[in-house]
């Protein structure tokens, strides 16, 4: 008998959840159903833990899962960004953290290695790949006679540029579907969001 109830309210659950579901087009963050926003895979999902786990609140999972697709797209423009302009990732960070530097767009290896956020012996192999590219060259450093900068050449700052043109308008597009006071609202609040973890 307690099996055959509990069968009976699964499917009353579940007939309740699917006359919800066909009937209802909008979801607000909270869960609450409106007629601001239609409903897209995220809301499915976090609709369809609710109705099986009444007693957890998923409301991360609107906010998270969205940044999770959202760097899904963003990592495809980044990609072909870069295979455009024939660059890896990892050059593209080298020679942009140079650019941003300045004129004469030069560091240490220590400073490309801690704007870039790897090892110096890892940053050593990049540099010798970008020199040998001739986007990079190799100076002596005037202020330390056993040191080295990194100098941005002519053609690695030809590149670096169409790419972050190149990448910049394809950014624009994944945000074109935002008003500029939207985007400022969204900058803000990811702003506060990873300054949390202190980045």
């Amino acid at each position: 008998m307690l099996s055959l109830l509990l069968r009976i309210d699964k499917f009353r659950r579940e007939v309740s959840w699917n006359q919800a579901f066909s009937t209802s087009r909008f979801l607000t963050y909270d869960g609450a159903m409106t007629d601001a926003t239609p409903l897209d895979e995220v809301d499915r999902i976090a609709l369809a833990w609710q109705r099986e786990r009444p007693d957890l609140d998923v409301a991360p999972l609107q906010v998270l899962s969205r940044v999770t697709r959202l760097a899904r797209h963003l990592d495809l423009a980044r990609r072909q960004a870069f295979a455009k302009h024939q660059l890896e990732t990892w050059e593209f960070d080298v020679l942009a953290a140079l650019r941003r530097a300045g004129s004469p767009y030069s560091l240490s290896p220590g400073q490309l290695a801690a704007e870039t956020l790897v090892t110096s012996g890892t940053m050593t192999n990049r540099i010798d790949r970008l020199e040998t590219g001739g986007h990079v060259r190799r100076e002596p450093d005037p202020s330390d006679r056993r040191g080295v900068r990194v100098v941005l050449t002519d053609s690695g700052r030809a590149v670096v540029d169409d790419t972050m043109s190149d990448l910049l308008s394809r950014e624009h597009a994944i945000l074109a579907v935002l008003g500029e006071r939207e985007r400022d609202e969204l900058a803000d609040l990811l702003r506060v969001l990873v300054q949390s973890f202190g980045d």
